[in-house]
């Protein structure tokens, strides 16, 4: 098989050979390989956080990017999307730079097409990246900063494009700021990237990544109860945040909020959801609490929607609903590296691309079918209100919807909180072998074992 698995042939043989001659060990080029997803991530986010043609494109696109992932390696595809990436940020760019271009419209879509068919490469890749070339005690952070840099990029878009654009002469230099990341990304990833995996790998999980078939991976999660479970609970939740952050404006804007304030109260969700993610990954990269992480996370979680759900029907609420979109942001961006490193360690040793990639995939459906079953329970206000809605119709009322989003959350939760038992299987595997070599190849202490008595008591 191409890709990682036939970079390590006899992978699994050999790992007890190297474990008796300590033979794992972690290289610094790791970090310029996440510097590269991570930037190419953000400057995914700049150019797409203005349309939605990502949520069609990308289910379909998504069986395909899991299994470029995990068959043809983590490199290729890290090109790959990164030359997707900035091809379509030039084609979307033509029509605003180009006097006189025929069907504008059509590379406008097209460019947006590419820009999207990146994005499910992007996203699957920091699992993958953190699997193959970083240390178990830094999977957790390092998975954490390839995942923030998408909301990152979002939230520097909506920062930078109302500075940048006074009027609509300025939408090109906007879009041609745009192109600079997304170029940036791509030229690191031509340049930087040697291969899918280190000479050397870094773990005993590392050196048996990908040792199934895409299929026979595929087959193994439809029969692992804690994967489905995970899956779909999470994936409700990912269903969730984009249907919150595609109607926030609509939802406050009836009660009269400005679109200004509401695009404060996105600031506030995203910068607040990636200081958690920050906390989180860095605590669960030192204790291993991964179940106990997320389980909490998501009661959090729902306790900050149904505080939304309530509060967003209510007029002159500004600072209870600023302070409610930094807690949502801050209780359930966090949990969304911890759920990728979970959905690897609950199905080892199927291909980290499949486990987490699936959960995405997942989640963009079960976002489509949230989004517009909220839209659909909405009806018209029969009488006057004070709402600042710009789209020249009646105000909506978004109660009955609000209150079902925060029902489904909560649903998801408890679901998580009762059924979800798993094993950590490749923490397991890596335990039951010599312990990873760090960059000054000190011999294995006992610091080293620390996460082996908990290994031992989880169910």
């Amino acid at each position: 098989m191409a890709g990682p698995a036939g970079d390590w042939p006899e992978a699994a043989a050999a790992t007890s050979a190297r474990s008796v001659l300590g033979g794992y060990r972690t290289y610094a080029r790791r970090w310029v390989f996440l510097l590269v997803i991570s930037l190419l991530s953000y400057s995914n986010a700049t150019i797409n956080w203005l349309s939605l043609v990502y949520l069609v494109v990308s289910i379909p696109s998504g069986v395909v990017a899991i299994w470029v992932l995990d068959s043809v390696g983590l490199r290729w595809a890290t090109t790959l999307g990164a030359f997707l990436n900035f091809s379509g940020s030039v084609i979307r760019s033509i029509p605003c730079m180009a006097i006189g271009t025929q069907d504008p419209f059509v590379l406008l879509l097209s460019g947006q097409s590419l820009c999207a068919l990146a994005q499910t490469l992007v996203i699957f890749s920091p699992a993958k990246l953190a699997a193959l070339w970083f240390p178990e005690h830094q999977r957790a952070t390092a998975n954490m900063i390839g995942t923030m840099s998408n909301p990152l990029g979002i939230l520097v878009a909506n920062l930078l494009s109302p500075i940048l654009v006074k009027t609509e002469e300025d939408i090109p230099l906007m879009l041609g700021t745009y192109i600079l990341p997304a170029g940036l990304a791509f030229l690191l990833a031509t340049a930087c990237l040697w291969e899918s995996v280190p000479p050397t790998p870094p773990s005993v999980g590392a050196a048996q990544s990908t040792s199934l078939s895409f299929l026979a991976g595929l087959k193994l999660l439809t029969r692992n109860k804690a994967y489905i479970i995970l899956a779909v609970c999470f994936g409700g939740g990912i269903g969730i945040f984009s249907s919150f952050s595609a109607l926030l404006e609509q939802v406050l804007c009836v009660n009269g909020y400005s679109s200004e304030f509401a695009g404060l109260c996105g600031v506030f969700f995203i910068t607040f959801g990636v200081l958690g993610a920050v906390a989180l990954g860095l605590y669960v990269d030192r204790t291993k609490h991964l179940t106990e992480a997320i389980k909490i996370g998501l009661c959090l979680t729902s306790l900050a929607c149904v505080a939304f759900a309530v509060v967003s029907q209510l007029q002159g609420q500004t600072i209870a609903l600023a302070a409610i979109c930094s807690l949502l942001g801050f209780f359930g961006f966090s949990v969304a590296p911890v759920a990728m490193e979970l959905a690897v360690e609950c199905s080892f040793p199927v291909g980290e691309g499949t486990a987490a990639g699936l959960v995405f995939v997942l989640g963009q459906a079960e976002g489509v079918l949230i989004m517009v079953l909220l839209t659909s329970l909405t009806v018209r206000h029969a009488e006057p209100s004070v709402s600042t809605c710009r789209d020249g119709q009646g105000p909506l009322d978004w109660k009955v919807p609000m209150l079902l989003m925060a029902g489904l959350c909560v649903l998801f939760s408890c679901l998580l909180v009762l059924l979800f038992h798993t094993p950590y299987r490749r923490l397991q595997a890596e335990a039951d072998a010599s312990p990873s070599i760090q960059e000054d190849e000190r011999p294995a202490t006992a610091a080293t074992l620390d996460h082996v008595p908990y290994l031992a008591a989880t169910p």
